[in-house]
């Protein structure tokens, strides 16, 4: 009589050497009775006890599969780091229970009848039924896109790419925000364009700063992030971006507006809505629902669409349809609104988390935003605290990394909030509070 922990035993070192993949379907019980060579009653019992070891999982309706492997962090928070290393630097958002509302949503999609034709390639304007359902997706603050205008790109660096390419030439100018998204530097580079750095205050890009660096040397086009912004995390009051808009319209200068973290402040219309005709939103679904999920969006004036649109096939950036048409279920369903609510809410919980953890110190943040930015204590200095806190096993970004010209960063870094668990969260903010209430000097050892 074969004994059913060995051949669970001999299936699990399947799965350890990779003859069997996460999400490879294991045969039905009695099938696999037969292969082994084995009883029924002993089968069942195999696969009771591969699941009781985390190694399959079990769909009702449709059989028992190979699970994936489960992540494996050990942050640490003492010097020297050793084991895993928490990450404040990228900054994906995740809720509990996404997978599993994700993974529902997909039923449909997986049929052989709906799958087929989903794999097939599509073009930039993707299909009517999905530029429709994009349209909901994107609207906000009682503005919607005219769903003729959304275009579709891999992800949303692709859109932004594409939108920069369509408005300004190699060797042209792009206006920026003093802070910006550190992509948009490569992106520039990679196009041959000159960065323009415009002042900022406490509400954001200067209007009158941009009308007056466009006088002194004219601009292609300006990129402005003006909800949520990214590293600083302030968003423009109305009267400031009904000021830019007017710039822009006085200028007739056009806008890349990047919309990536808008969706947490969905009660508030994006530059788009102020200033359509000069204005080219970009957004893409790696926050609002998953980083793996890349899909990205370009809503363009009537005037500009078919340049973006060649922009996007120049480049090769024209979106899967699976993507597509898994974007337009969740859409459908309800999928995308649960997961905008619910990263609204844990926004703001990581946001009074980092209140709390950072008490005392002069932190800029907002409370529906993911990431924070923290002006250093004297006598700090960003690189010094950086590298102070990677061997704490913590990685932060430096203001260097938003800034056109580094050497004039300001002293401060760049805390992003979204991507460990909260206790690990929480521990992480408390040793760098107590890494910047030290000095340089304190950790210096013979």
């Amino acid at each position: 009589m074969t004994d059913y922990l060995s051949v669970a035993d001999a299936v699990a070192e399947e799965i350890r050497s990779g003859a069997l993949r996460p999400g490879d379907r294991l045969p039905p019980q009695r099938a696999f009775a037969k292969r082994r060579g084995i009883a029924n009653s002993t089968a069942t019992r195999v696969y009771r006890e591969l699941a009781r070891r985390g190694l399959t999982v079990g769909e009702v309706g449709r059989g028992t599969y190979v699970r994936a492997a489960q992540d494996e962090t050990a942050p640490a928070l003492t010097e020297p780091a050793v084991g895993g290393r928490i990450d404040l630097e990228l900054n994906y958002p995740a809720v509990p229970g996404q997978s599993a509302l994700l993974a529902e949503g997909l039923g449909g999609l997986l049929r052989p009848d709906a799958l087929a034709p989903a794999l097939r390639p599509v073009g930039t304007a993707g299909l009517p039924a999905v530029q429709e359902s994009a349209a909901g997706l994107l609207a906000r603050g009682g503005w919607r896109p005219d769903p003729a205008r959304v275009l579709f790109a891999g992800n949303g660096r692709q859109a932004l790419s594409a939108a920069v390419a369509a408005l300004v030439p190699p060797g042209g100018r792009l206006g920026v925000e003093e802070l910006t998204y550190p992509v948009i530097k490569a992106v520039a580079a990679r196009l041959g364009i000159t960065l323009v750095p415009l002042p900022m205050d406490e509400d954001g890009l200067v209007p009158q700063a941009l009308a007056e660096a466009h006088a002194a040397a004219p601009m292609h086009a300006l990129y402005v992030q003006p909800r949520l912004h990214n590293p600083l995390s302030l968003t423009m009051p109305e009267r400031r971006i009904e000021e830019l808009a007017e710039v822009l319209l006085s200028l007739g200068l056009p806008a890349v507006e990047d919309a990536i973290w808008a969706f947490l402040r969905d009660e508030l219309p994006p530059l788009a809505a102020y200033a359509p005709e000069r204005t080219v939103l970009i957004d893409s679904l790696s926050k609002r629902i998953a980083p793996g999920l890349t899909l990205g969006f370009a809503v363009a004036p009537t005037a500009l669409t078919a340049t973006v649109a060649a922009a996007l096939r120049a480049g090769g950036w024209a979106p899967m349809r699976f993507a597509l048409e898994a974007a337009h279920r969740w859409q459908q369903d309800g999928t995308v609104r649960k997961l905008v609510a619910a990263k609204q809410r844990e926004a703001t919980e990581r946001q009074e988390l980092a209140a709390r953890c950072l008490a005392g110190f002069p932190v800029r943040s907002e409370p529906r935003s993911y990431h924070c930015w923290w002006p250093l204590p004297r006598p700090w200095r960003a690189d010094t605290f950086v590298a102070a806190a990677a061997r704490h096993g913590i990685g932060v970004v430096p203001a260097a990394a938003f800034t056109v010209d580094a050497g004039h960063a300001p002293n401060a870094v760049r805390l992003g909030l979204a991507t460990p668990p909260p206790d690990v969260l929480a521990r992480a903010l408390t040793t760098l509070a107590d890494l910047a209430r030290s000095a340089p000097e304190d950790l210096v050892t013979d």
